[in-house]
C-alpha cells in the first residue's frame, strides 16, 4: 500500500470512524493516523509486519473494535489497558508468550481472539471482566487451567490444540460457561473434573482427540 493510498484511507477514516490498513507491509503507524486520535472506532491493522505495537495506540481512546491478527508481536505494551471502550480484539497469529495485566482495564470487551500464539499459563488478566463473552486461546502452549478460572464471566472458551493436562474443578464455578473447548490435548479421563458434568452450566463439552478413547 502507497503512501497516497494510505493517506486516502486515513481521508475516509475521518468521515467513518473507521480505518483498514490490512496486508500493507507496515511495521509502524502512518504518520497521518494522529489525526483520528480522537474519532477512530474501528482499527484493522492485520496482516502487516508489526513486531512492536506502537504506544500511541493509547491515544485512540474511542476504538471499539481493534484487529492486530497476523502480525509478528512479541508483546503488547501495558498501555493498551487506556482503550477501555474496546469491544473485540483480536491478536490472533502473533509470537505472543505474555500479556500485560493492564488488559483487565477493558472492562467492555466482548470477544478476544489470541489463538495461534505462544501463551504458556492461562490469562487471568480476563476473569472479571463481566461483558465478555467468547475467549479463543486455541493453538498456545496452556498445560493447565488454575483455579482463579472460576471468575470467568465467558459463555464460551475455547483451549483446542494446546497442552492442558490438568483443570481446576473451579471451572464449573464459571457463571455463564455453556461452551468449553478442550479438543486435541493432553487429558487423561482422570483429569476431567467431575463436576463440570454435575454441577455446572456448561452444556457443549468437546473432548476429542485427547488421551483417552
Amino acid at each position: 500500500m502507497g503512501n497516497s493510498g494510505i493517506k486516502q484511507h486515513i481521508e475516509t477514516a475521518q468521515k467513518t470512524g473507521v480505518l483498514k490498513l490490512s496486508q500493507g507491509k507496515l511495521n509502524e503507524f502512518p504518520p497521518g493516523i494522529k489525526q483520528l486520535e480522537g474519532s477512530l472506532r474501528t482499527l484493522d491493522i492485520s496482516d502487516n509486519k508489526f513486531l512492536v505495537l506502537p504506544n500511541e495506540i493509547s491515544r485512540f481512546m474511542q476504538l471499539k473494535h481493534l484487529n492486530l491478527s497476523k502480525n509478528k508481536l512479541a508483546k503488547v505494551p501495558d498501555c493498551i489497558g487506556a482503550l477501555t471502550k474496546l469491544e473485540t480484539f483480536n491478536l490472533s497469529h502473533n509470537n505472543l508468550s505474555t500479556l500485560p495485566r493492564t488488559l483487565s482495564n477493558l472492562i467492555n470487551l466482548k470477544q478476544v481472539n489470541l489463538s495461534n500464539n505462544h501463551l504458556k499459563e492461562f490469562p487471568l488478566m480476563f476473569c472479571g471482566l463481566k461483558h465478555l463473552d467468547v475467549l479463543d486461546l486455541c493453538k498456545n502452549e496452556i498445560d493447565s487451567i488454575p483455579t482463579e478460572v472460576s471468575g470467568l464471566n465467558v459463555t464460551e472458551l475455547n483451549l483446542n490444540q494446546n497442552q492442558i493436562s490438568q483443570i481446576a474443578s473451579q471451572i464449573a464455578d464459571c457463571p455463564r460457561l455453556k461452551t468449553l473447548r478442550l479438543e486435541e490435548n493432553c487429558l487423561q479421563l482422570s483429569s476431567i473434573p467431575q463436576r463440570i458434568l454435575l454441577d455446572s452450566k456448561i452444556s457443549n463439552l468437546a473432548l476429542e482427540g485427547n488421551l483417552f478413547k
